[in-house]
């Protein structure tokens, strides 16, 4: 493991969680359910100030506000953890408006996936915050069996090194190596877990935003509705970007929803083309491929990533790194 090590909040029962909603509007039964959840879990959820605002549009308030929201909760000292009511679209708006420098003074844990990738990426390239792919307030807490608790506290609380197996869903769709690499099948390989939502790390490149990949990395991809032609666009996309240079691994999310007719091949087809899109350049990326995580754009037992811890991945499991 290299000597940097990123920010690693954590919150523990009794901390105070600030509710946001960066990007699209929120039901607001959605996120009562949610909040009520949050405090029989033993937490001390609050509402901040926009999070239940609607409009302009779809969002969740203008921009300005979404971002003061942010702001205020990083810069409050009672609040412990920051939560995202629900993903849709808009995080990306409030990037230019975030202020990196009173972020990094004032570290919290910052979780919620799919839009806010956009901010999952912007705290690791400009604060080195490790965040949390992780349930959010409306999406999954709202649901009894929306959220998976052991991954939550050995993510969110670190209460013990996190992990993942094929009892989370993994399955392996390819081993270190291949026919044609150096590379032996038995390889363990190391490096810090980072991605998020498949079409917002695609739609970043070529803005200041784009992930800034630097380390070893254990790329973890997922999304929703996205065609088995649209995941190999967008994966080759990645790489003729030259964003599978540091990859060591890649870890596909649960695809289910994105399997529109009978599952069998529209499953076999899906996992062909992401095969099919990392295989252009055998040179380039020769680590393990698996698929089936089941976190992010689930719809129960959503599993908890720590995004920028460093990770070590043995044949089917990936397990967090002591410091």
């Amino acid at each position: 493991m290299p000597e940097f090590a990123p920010l690693r909040p954590s919150i523990r029962e009794g901390s105070r969680i600030a509710i946001v909603s960066p990007a699209s509007a929120a039901q607001p039964e959605l996120v009562e359910q949610g909040r009520a959840a949050l405090e029989a879990f033993g937490y001390h959820p609050v509402i901040m100030p926009h999070a239940l605002d609607r409009g302009p549009l779809y969002l969740a308030g203008s921009a300005a506000d979404r971002a003061a929201d942010l702001h205020a909760a990083f810069s409050d000292p009672e609040i412990d953890g920051i939560l995202c009511t629900r993903g849709g679209w808009g995080s990306a708006e409030i990037l230019p408006l975030l202020d990196p420098d009173r972020i990094r003074a004032n570290p919290k844990v910052f979780a919620g996936y799919s839009d806010h990738t956009s901010l999952h990426i912007y705290l690791w390239n400009h604060c080195r915050l490790t965040t949390f792919y992780a349930p959010m307030v409306a999406a999954d807490w709202s649901n009894p069996s929306g959220v998976d608790e052991r991954t939550w506290r050995a993510a969110l609380h670190a209460e013990s090194l996190w992990s993942v197996g094929p009892a989370d869903g993994i399955r392996l769709l390819r081993t270190a190596g291949s026919a044609n690499s150096s590379v032996p099948e038995s390889s363990v390989v190391e490096g810090r877990i980072l991605g998020g939502c498949l079409s917002l790390l695609a739609e970043s490149l070529g803005t200041p935003y784009a992930l800034n990949l630097t380390e070893p990395t254990i790329l973890f991809l997922e999304d929703i509705n996205t065609r088995p032609y649209q995941w190999d666009r967008m994966i080759s996309h990645l790489r003729l970007a030259g964003q599978l240079r540091h990859v060591r691994g890649i870890l596909l999310g649960d695809p289910s929803s994105s399997i529109q007719s009978s599952p069998s091949p529209d499953l076999a087809l899906l996992e062909a083309a992401c095969l099919h899109a990392l295989d252009q350049s055998p040179g380039e990326f020769q680590g393990p491929i698996a698929i089936g995580l089941r976190c992010g754009h689930v719809d129960r037992q959503n599993r908890s990533i720590p995004l920028g811890t460093w990770v070590r991945w043995k044949y089917d499991t990936i397990s967090e790194m002591a410091a």
